[in-house]
């Protein structure tokens, strides 16, 4: 994990941001943060969460965020995958910056390089299983053949081959976290991020979660930022960053 240079600002014009251009990246850098910021307003003036993050990714590595709840682990996730900006700084993925990007083209960064489960699942009800894994893909518009095929695959090495067709309200806590990962796996995205993914489960389920997140990233080189307060877990990663105040 190395430092990156100096933060680069985005001004406020009107709500907006304009961002300033990337610098090229080398060929092993997937995800790159330079001097993030990121501040919330309140009635005594602005809370600073994050105050100038720096965090480089190599393509098929695995790093473990900690720190202490309220630090910003999850604020400095959601802005990794783009599902919110910084106050100040830069993200790029594979050299590009992805705050320059328009709403369309950020969607589709989420849906064709980026994986994420959370500590709650955010399945469909509605659907079963199997449907709810095939959604990315069906944004994506690939063939339902197969669609039906890489999710099916992704759920049999999940261990969820006998629960297909079982709608959300009949799969426990851990199938459903389970079937949350097989979706953020079923397009095999180079990158995955996990925000407290065993934050609901029992130990041996966590367990589970924790030995499928790792598989992923041995197996298919998936590169990995999970944030937990599962010392476990952290140790299972290797690669440890703590957020104090902040900072890593």
């Amino acid at each position: 994990m190395s430092s990156a240079g100096p933060a680069v600002d985005f001004e406020d014009e009107i709500g907006g941001f304009r961002p300033a251009l990337t610098t090229a990246d080398s060929p092993d850098v997937l995800l790159r943060a330079v001097g993030v910021e990121k501040s919330f307003p309140t009635g005594e003036g602005a809370l600073e969460v994050l105050r100038g993050v720096d965090f480089t990714l190599a393509a098929g590595e695995r790093v473990a965020v900690l720190g202490q709840s309220g630090v910003g682990k999850s604020t400095f996730l959601h802005i990794l995958a783009a599902l919110d900006f910084p106050t100040r700084g830069e993200v790029s993925f594979r050299g590009e910056n992805l705050f320059a990007k328009t709403s369309d083209e950020l969607a589709r960064f989420r849906n064709e390089c980026l994986g994420v489960v959370f500590q709650f699942h955010h399945l469909l009800p509605e659907f079963n299983a199997l449907e709810n894994v095939m959604m990315p893909g069906r944004i994506r518009g690939l063939p339902l053949p197969e669609l039906r095929e890489r999710a099916e695959a992704v759920l049999r090495e999940v261990g969820l081959g006998e629960r297909l067709t079982h709608r959300v309200g009949k799969l426990s806590g851990g199938e459903r976290q389970r079937v949350a990962l097989a979706r953020a796996l079923v397009l095999e995205p180079p990158l995955l991020l996990a925000d407290e993914p065993t934050g609901n489960l029992d130990p041996r389920t966590g367990a589970r979660i924790e030995e499928l997140l790792v598989r992923a990233n041995e197996t298919h080189g998936t590169a990995l930022v999970v944030v937990t307060h599962n010392e476990g877990l952290a140790a299972r990663i290797g690669k440890r960053l703590t957020l104090i105040e902040g900072r890593f």
